[in-house]
């Protein structure tokens, strides 16, 4: 009987809702925390980041017009999907991550349960950052928060899946679009999601997920002048000085690195992530008598 030769994955980009190669033909070597060889990925290149950011800038309109319940039943409908694929998520999550079956699965669970999390705020975090502002006049005075646009992000290091996560969803959630940056030695959990989020009712371009070398990507991101935003969370520990330097040539806000990568396994401190990313509109309206 012949031998079945295995299918191997090409791992790819994902940019625009669809899954391109790098334009550079670029790939690099992915191997486990022992430095066993896992996989080639694609080595994501400034013409990627441009056309990454193309993508963001085409989707973000549409993804704001949507109603804040419609974005929830989308970040609530990736998590449907992760959840169908729990045991590829584990898998991967434990080889990238070194961790036990077990413990892979928490992260994993944790992860799924993060989607919903973010979907519940969809609808309630204007309420909280939003307000009827007294006036010495005849005026109703309203505060609202809405997105800031295109976001760049430097998704966490070391947590492969949940890192990444805690990263988009916040982003994504009050109708941003995003250009991401995953881990660079662990993007393989990342490709999976990616895979996850085409299959789910997310507008292609809302999300785009670059795989390749952080130092290589991260300049380009922060000085592109079509993106509005950054979250440097993935330089952990580093200096960014540079980064807040090309940043500040559009005025980007900026969401400043930590001194250690935060640690995604604690809950969510609130909508803080969320209105990192918002701009704050004021309505002036006459009262009526």
């Amino acid at each position: 009987m012949a031998t079945r030769l295995d299918v191997n994955k090409t791992y790819k980009l994902y940019v625009g809702g669809a899954f391109p190669r790098s334009e550079s033909g670029r790939t690099y070597e992915i191997a486990d925390t022992k430095g066993r060889f896992l996989a080639n990925a694609a080595q994501a290149s400034r013409k990627d980041v441009r056309d990454a950011v193309t993508a963001a800038r085409k989707a973000q309109p549409g993804w704001a017009a949507a109603t804040a319940y419609n974005r929830g039943q989308v970040l609530y409908r990736v998590a449907e999907i992760m959840e169908g694929r729990r045991e590829q998520f584990t898998g991967e999550v434990a080889v990238s991550e070194d961790l036990s079956s077990r413990n892979a699965a928490a992260v994993v669970d944790a992860a799924i349960d993060r989607w919903v999390w973010y979907a519940g705020w969809s609808d309630k975090f204007a309420q909280v950052a939003g307000a009827a502002n007294p006036v010495a006049g005849p005026y109703f005075n309203l505060s609202v928060p809405e997105p800031t646009g295109v976001v760049g992000a430097l998704a966490p290091q070391s947590s492969s899946l949940l890192g990444l996560i805690e990263v988009l969803a916040p982003i994504i959630v009050s109708g941003n679009s995003v250009v991401a940056v995953t881990s660079q030695d662990r993007p393989l959990p990342a490709i999976t999601l990616a895979e996850a989020l085409a299959t789910s009712d997310l507008p292609g371009g809302v999300v785009n997920l670059l795989t390749g070398q952080t130092d290589e990507l991260a300049p380009i991101l922060a000085g592109h002048l079509d993106v509005d935003a950054i979250d440097l969370t993935g330089m952990a520990g580093r200096d960014t000085t540079d980064l807040e330097v090309l940043a500040a040539e559009n005025l980007k806000r900026v969401l400043a690195t930590p001194d250690t990568e935060p640690d995604v396994t604690d809950p969510p401190a609130g909508p803080r992530r969320i209105l990192a990313f918002c701009e704050t509109k004021t309505v002036w309206h006459p009262k009526g008598r």
